[in-house]
């Protein structure tokens, strides 16, 4: 069935090129730059393989990197070109509790419903970030293709984004602590203690740590145990995605975990995008699913 509006959303979602093709999204590309230079990146270019594991190493080897909203004269005329075209549009954002980018679409969405007032323009600020943020547009995307209207559409993910839970884990504390989440004397002590953080995101969509353990098996375990004290039944019928910070076979361990553990059949395992990756750095790892709560 055809889908009669478009769905926008930008990098920070993080879903496979094979998926953002599948959905026919149209994404906003977060930008970023390494410290010292003065080229911008942008974070997603249709039909371009980002070599994410370079950008990885990179930072390996201390490149530091900063990171930017979308540009908004391209996102406008983006939006302008599909309102142009008589679609409607619901625009997916990445949580404004991590970025000012929705704010930023939103206002410009705002200005557009005047110039077309002819047409439907619906935002959500998912409160999600990269895999979360993805797992909502998946269920989006599911809906629409079923049939059911815009309105439809947002009213589901307005009621159920708080249930999408993202549990993290990082294996350097040293990259929080640049991105101001936590202290210099937090990082240091837990990297002579091989203190792993277990985090979420939370219902105003920042980034909170929960609890610690030792050691990066352990963190890994957590994750998977979060699942299964949250997650909606039944658990073996869920989309699970999964994403990380060039740790591959980490994340093929987790997704054995949930498959073992839970029955679950369908796992989508991705990179983290450079946006979230210049700020969790190498080794973040994600588990995203429907749950009862955050």
């Amino acid at each position: 069935m055809a889908i009669d509006f478009e769905i926008v959303t930008d990098s920070c979602c993080n879903l496979t090129d094979a998926m953002i093709d599948e959905f026919s999204l149209h994404i906003l590309p977060l930008t970023f730059m390494a410290e010292g230079e003065n080229e911008v990146y942008q974070s997603y270019l249709k039909g371009e393989k980002s070599d994410l594991k370079r950008f990885y190493t990179m930072m390996r080897d201390g490149k530091v990197f900063r990171t930017s909203l979308p540009n908004l004269h391209d996102s406008e005329e983006l939006l302008r070109s599909i309102l142009k075209q008589g679609k409607d549009i619901l625009y997916i954002g990445f949580s404004s509790g991590l970025s000012g980018t929705y704010e930023a679409i939103n206002l410009i969405c705002q200005r557009l419903s005047e110039e077309f007032p002819e047409r439907t323009i619906l935002t959500v600020d998912t409160l999600a970030a990269s895999g979360g943020q993805g797992l909502l547009i998946y269920h989006a995307y599911q809906k629409a293709l079923a049939g059911e209207s815009i309105q439809q559409v947002y009213e589901w993910l307005e009621q159920n984004k708080l249930n999408l839970a993202h549990w993290f884990t990082v294996d350097d504390l040293m990259f929080l602590y640049r991105g101001g989440r936590v202290s210099r004397t937090s990082a240091w002590a837990g990297t002579m203690l091989n203190i792993k953080p277990v985090m979420h995101v939370d219902n105003e969509g920042h980034l909170i740590p929960l609890e610690k353990v030792r050691g990066r098996k352990k963190s890994l375990n957590a994750l998977v145990d979060h699942m299964e004290k949250s997650a909606l039944a039944p658990i073996d019928q869920q989309m699970v995605f999964i994403t990380h910070g060039d740790c591959l076979e980490d994340a093929e361990y987790v997704a054995k975990l949930v498959k073992d553990r839970f029955g679950v059949k369908d796992v989508v395992i991705n990179y983290v995008d450079p946006v979230i990756g210049a700020h969790s750095g190498p080794g973040t790892m994600a588990l995203f699913f429907l749950a009862d709560q955050r």
